[in-house]
């Protein structure tokens, strides 16, 4: 009889500890969410630091979507009228960070647009919010964004052989960097005419060198993962650059990463060629002892 009281005491022991320690894992990795008030005629606006990529809406009571032409606006406003019970929402931005919202309705609330970089209080929200995406591998979105960044802002040239000129139009590639699987390209768009040049789209495209007549020609399209920042114009005599993340990949010396530009409403397309050379000649980020914030 003791032992079976004895058995029993240890089970209790054993499951309320657990759900102890349970309880408190859950409270310390905890997201505080942000209080907002909607109403049924007006609309609630908020600006992250960088573009949306999901919104989840915790009930019917909520009508939420991304702001056309503007990817980082999210425009909220209640479905129907006088709802009594608390709702919420989520919303994960591009860099990784998740947002937590806790809504309630009000006939007539005070504040109708929100700036999220002014909100947010580095000290509590920063820490564990940081969601990973499958295209960046390990790789946290901050750190990938930070590399971005960096490279932009340092802008340092160390390939000089890369480059496409024509029609006053000059596309270069200044830089190639290689981080934890991933190629980062700093690419340049010069302009030297007295005409505007619109950026409508780059192709990133593996394919043979040089194509005999009547061989069919293998081509493998690569999609970029992040760009920063985007190219849109360059004005008359002016330069821009940008820094464009792919997936790590690999040629034989009878392939070439073919590089290109296409013009808006035009024809001054340039094309750059990357060998296989240059590829594994990239240079490693942590070699560059570029100031990241991890």
């Amino acid at each position: 009889m003791k032992s079976i009281q004895k058995f029993l005491a240890i089970i209790l022991f054993v499951g309320v500890f657990f759900k102890t320690f349970g309880q408190q894992s859950l409270e310390a990795g905890r997201v505080e969410p942000y209080r907002l008030e909607v109403t049924y005629n007006k609309t609630c606006h908020l600006i992250f630091p960088v573009a949306i990529r999901y919104v989840d809406l915790g009930s019917v009571f909520l009508i939420g979507e991304k702001a056309e032409d503007a990817p980082n606006v999210l425009r909220i406003k209640a479905a129907v009228r006088d709802f009594a019970e608390e709702t919420n929402f989520s919303v994960i931005t591009e860099d990784g960070q998740f947002y937590s919202f806790n809504v309630l309705y009000n006939n007539d609330p005070q504040i109708l647009s929100y700036d999220l970089v002014k909100m947010k209080n580095d000290a509590e929200r920063e820490a564990g919010k940081n969601v990973k995406f499958d295209e960046l591998g390990f790789n946290p979105p901050s750190l990938t964004d930070e590399v971005l960044r960096t490279i932009y802002q340092q802008n340092k040239r160390f390939i000089r052989h890369i480059a496409s000129r024509s029609y006053g139009i000059q596309l270069a590639l200044r830089g190639l960097y290689s981080y934890n699987g991933k190629y980062y390209f700093h690419l340049q768009l010069k302009n030297t005419s007295n005409v505007p040049y619109a950026v409508d789209f780059f192709t990133y495209k593996v394919c043979d060198k040089q194509i005999a007549k009547r061989t069919v020609s293998q081509e493998k399209q690569l999609v970029p993962l992040r760009q920063y920042p985007g190219l849109e114009i360059i004005s008359d005599h002016s330069v821009a650059s940008s820094v464009v993340l792919l997936d790590q990949f690999t040629i034989s010396d009878d392939q070439i990463l073919r590089i290109e530009v296409f013009e808006k409403n035009g024809a001054r397309n340039q094309v750059l060629e990357v060998e296989n050379a240059d590829l594994i000649a990239a240079k490693l980020v942590s070699d560059m002892k570029l100031k990241l914030n991890p």
